[in-house]
Order: C-alpha cells, then sequence, then structure tokens
C-alpha cells in the first residue's frame, strides 16, 4: 500500500518528478530459465516477492496511466556494510568476526545456518545506486535488471569470509550431510546446519542478465564476489 500512496502522491501533487520503486529478483522467485532478464515472467515464492511483484504492475499501471516518468527496477541480491543482520551474508560476516575474535578462547558459539547450497546473484549495493541514477535520468522511463552476471552458493560465502579471518580452506573441511553437515577448522565446529532456518518455500537459484543495462545505461558493477566478503566481513571485525 505504501507504493500505491506514493503514487498517488505524486500524481496529485508532483506529476513532473521521477519516482523508483526497489524491485526485487525475488519476484523472478521459481524460475523458470537462468539467467533472468526483464522478460522473466513473475513468479514469487515468498511473501516478499509477493509485494514486490504487486508494486511492480502498480508502477506500470500509474506509469500508462497517467504519463509519470515511475519506474521499478530488478535488483538482485545487494550486499554492503549497512546490511540488516537479519539478511544471511550480514548474518555470516558479523558472526564470523565475532568467532575470530572468540576463537582463541576455545569458547565460542558456531555459525548457524540453513539451506548453505541456494545460490544467489550477489553485488554491492554502492554500484547498485549508481544503477539506479542512471535509470532515472534517461529521457523516457525504462526499467533494468541490475546484478554480477555470476552466482554464488551461501557455502562458498561462508568459506571465504572464513578465509579472510585466518582459518584458511586448507585448514577446514566439509563433514556430514543435510542437517547434520557442519564447517571444521581443526577440532572446532565453525558452522552447523539448523534446520529451523530453512525456508518453507526455498528459491534455490538466482542468476541475472543485466545485459540490457549494461548496454543501453553503460554501467557494471565495479566490485565482485570476493571483494563484497572481504569488505563486509572487515566492516564488522571493526564494529565487533
Amino acid at each position: 500500500m505504501a507504493v500505491l500512496y506514493q503514487l498517488e502522491a505524486i500524481r496529485k501533487h508532483c506529476p513532473e518528478c521521477r519516482y523508483y520503486n526497489a524491485g526485487s529478483s525475488e519476484e523472478f522467485g521459481d524460475v523458470l530459465h537462468s539467467p533472468q532478464s526483464e522478460s522473466h515472467p513473475l513468479r514469487p515464492r515468498s511473501p516478499y516477492g509477493v509485494s514486490k511483484a504487486s508494486a511492480r504492475h502498480m508502477v506500470k499501471v500509474w506509469r500508462d496511466s497517467y504519463d509519470l516518468y515511475a519506474v521499478q527496477g530488478w535488483l538482485f541480491n545487494h550486499e554492503g556494510t549497512r546490511r540488516g543482520e537479519e539478511f544471511v551474508t550480514r548474518k555470516i560476516t558479523k558472526n564470523v568476526a565475532r568467532i575470530q575474535k572468540e576463537y582463541a578462547s576455545g569458547e565460542f558459539k558456531p555459525l548457524e545456518l540453513g539451506n548453505i547450497d541456494a545460490m544467489r546473484d550477489w553485488s554491492d549495493a554502492e554500484d547498485f545506486v549508481e544503477g539506479i541514477w542512471l535509470m532515472l535520468n534517461q529521457e523516457k522511463p525504462k526499467e533494468y535488471v541490475l546484478c554480477s552476471n555470476e552466482t554464488h552458493t551461501i557455502r562458498e560465502f561462508v568459506e571465504e569470509a572464513f578465509n579472510f579471518v585466518g582459518f584458511g580452506s586448507e585448514k577446514c573441511r566439509w563433514d556430514g550431510h543435510g542437517v547434520n553437515e557442519k564447517y571444521i577448522h581443526e577440532d572446532k565446529i565453525l558452522m552447523q546446519i539448523n534446520p529451523e532456518f530453512y525456508r518453507p518455500a526455498e528459491v534455490h537459484l538466482l542468476l541475472g542478465d543485466s545485459s540490457l543495462a549494461r548496454r543501453e545505461l553503460n554501467w557494471s558493477p565495479q566490485t565482485d564476489f570476493l571483494e563484497l566478503v572481504r569488505k563486509m566481513v572487515a566492516n564488522d571485525i571493526d564494529l565487533c
């Protein structure tokens, strides 16, 4: 409803302004093919995805009906130092920083995650802000996918985050299967599975295709996956 109220306020009081609403790759949901571009149908699998898909239709209706400059971009997972702690990437980096600090004492609680084999297309939020600005400064409103064009598992994110703080992959190992799987450094458990964190309707793979934005907006991400992980971990070490 917030999007509806905003669009109506613009229509009534400031129709010349330019409006961007934050869309999401979660709108694609139960994907039919990979990668997902602007032409992929909306098939959300979560309440969040449903709300974003609904907002997209409202943005289009108000744009077409009232000639507003209103767009909603499909932003794949965008992370950074200000990411909320309830999101899996920030949960990983904050706990990795904590474990590094507590490890020497031998007493620490392992990081707990759900489906570590889910695959996501991660980018730095700062790169996406530039893309949003470019969307809003076209002659005519048009919507784009913003993404890295790469996909990585949560498992990879965990490995790279721990590797950055000194728990090198050469001394770590995965042990067990399914809900019993653990990530172990020497004889200490760094990460373990908690079945409570599994989603009831999981989106297993998200991989974007931002070719159109790269071609028409001359946009591309400047921070790669590894740099993003290290940036987030370093920030949480400073905060720890």
